[in-house]
């Protein structure tokens, strides 16, 4: 891994079309260097798992709504985070939920951050810089033998 954080992806989950148009807006519009990779679902989220099984490259980070349809975003973490290859990949809640007993539970399940989703571009423009600075930039990823 080491410093290939700009080649790896961030894997975005989102199923609301308004929300996934503005994050990838908000990412182009800070020319972010890593590829972006969106799963719909959790469902398509948990697919994940058997492609980096296989050798797809492991995301820096994920940025992970909780409201998904098929399977919902609270399970799709818990998944990740049991995984003894994958449970070190950082996972950023992404959501609409204030809700104290969802943002309990994410970090109880290993949540690395819990971030509201706020309904301004301006603001959304500063978290999706925030997220890049930190977790493309700053962050040193945990590497394994």
């Amino acid at each position: 891994m080491g410093t290939t954080n700009l080649n790896q992806p961030i894997l975005l989950v989102e199923d609301n079309p308004v929300d996934l148009d503005l994050t990838l807006r908000a990412f182009k519009s800070r020319k972010l260097a890593n590829p972006v990779e969106i799963a719909r679902d959790g469902e398509e989220a948990l697919a994940y798992i058997e492609k980096w099984k296989n050798g797809d490259p492991v995301p820096v980070v994920i940025l992970l709504d909780l409201n998904l349809p098929k399977v919902n975003g609270l399970e799709v973490l818990e998944a990740i985070k049991k995984h003894p290859d994958f449970r070190t990949i950082p996972v950023v809640v992404l959501t609409t939920s204030s809700e104290s007993r969802d943002v309990k539970t994410s970090y109880q399940l290993g949540a690395n951050s819990y971030i509201v989703k706020p309904v301004d571009f301006d603001k959304f423009i500063e978290v999706a810089t925030q997220i890049e600075l930190y977790w493309g930039v700053l962050n040193r990823p945990f590497e394994s033998d």
